[in-house]
């Protein structure tokens, strides 16, 4: 159920979602039920829909109407959705048109589990097959998020845990560059603030039985095609913040460190091409049929 409102401003207080609120006044720490996050692009708000994000509202250009039609008339809500469309002279008056194509649309941000809880769910159901996870630490570049969520989800990872210090990966950019993956693989954060990592999370690796992989340069480093890696059921990959890498303490506390063999005297990659490595290196290349499953977040 929507409801069509043709606007002829950006100035209605109606669209502060998309003009005015900053991403920490969206996200809404201190009272995260209340948070809220924007899609950009039809490609995007599709994939959010189709997992069960609840939609508040949508703000299109004019020309965007008809394409989206099919995705508003599928929606199943109490009240109608707002459907704000202005002339797309308009909405080229946006920051960032160029990118965003005209179709936006504020969502509820889906509560997050805990690290515990989310591990056994995704043990169960790959109800005994090999289970791999992605472990940010740190990374704050949402281009680099979004990137290792589209590589995560087309390489087959179970499920991305990030720590309290890595960026958000509902914010705008992280999303976008996503293409929408960031909906289609299972993930959450390891507590809320700095003191819970990399204690915390640890424990809840090792509760749930994965073995842990740090992918970073050191003198006892294994390659990343040693046979004994791919023979854990359950492995958690931890990928560091770009430049520094992962901290000391979290290479220690690791079961292996991982490293990608390289020529030419190159020495690293950038976090996001190294995580595509290590994806397709180490996960199975069959699913554990996540993978565009409605209702996830309903």
């Amino acid at each position: 159920m929507y409801e069509i409102i043709r606007i002829d401003t950006l100035e209605d207080a109606r669209l502060d979602a998309y003009t005015r609120l900053t991403e920490r006044e969206l996200r809404c720490v201190l009272e995260p039920e209340k948070g809220i996050f924007i899609a950009e692009s039809l490609k995007v708000i599709e994939r959010a829909v189709e997992a069960g994000v609840e939609p508040l509202s949508f703000l299109l250009g004019e020309r965007w109407l008809e394409q989206i039609l099919p995705l508003l008339d599928s929606l199943e809500t109490i009240e109608p959705v707002p459907v704000f469309v202005a002339p797309m002279e308009l909405m080229e008056k946006l920051t960032g048109f160029s990118v965003t194509r005209g179709a936006l649309a504020a969502c509820r941000r889906p509560p997050l589990s805990d690290a515990g809880s989310f591990l056994k769910s995704l043990v169960d159901r790959a109800g005994g097959c090999p289970v791999r996870v992605c472990v940010l630490e740190g990374i704050v570049d949402h281009t680099n998020v979004g990137a290792i969520f589209r590589s995560a989800a087309a390489l087959n990872v179970d499920g991305v845990l990030v720590s309290p210090t890595c960026c958000d990966p509902l914010y705008r950019r992280a999303v976008r560059v996503s293409m929408g993956t960031v909906f289609q693989v299972p993930w959450t954060r390891i507590g809320s603030d700095a003191r819970h990592w990399p204690g915390d999370g640890f424990e809840a690796l090792r509760r749930a039985g994965f073995a842990s992989a740090a992918l970073a340069l050191t003198d006892d480093s294994v390659s990343l095609d040693d046979p004994a890696l791919a023979e854990h059921e359950r492995l958690a990959l931890f990928m560091g913040t770009e430049g520094e890498g992962l901290c000391s303490r979290t290479i220690e506390e690791s079961d292996v460190t991982v490293r990608i063999p390289m020529a030419h005297g190159v020495d690293s990659l950038n976090v996001a091409a190294a995580s595509a490595v290590a994806f397709w290196q180490l996960c199975p290349h069959t699913s554990n049929a996540y993978h565009y499953r409605p209702g996830r977040y309903a």
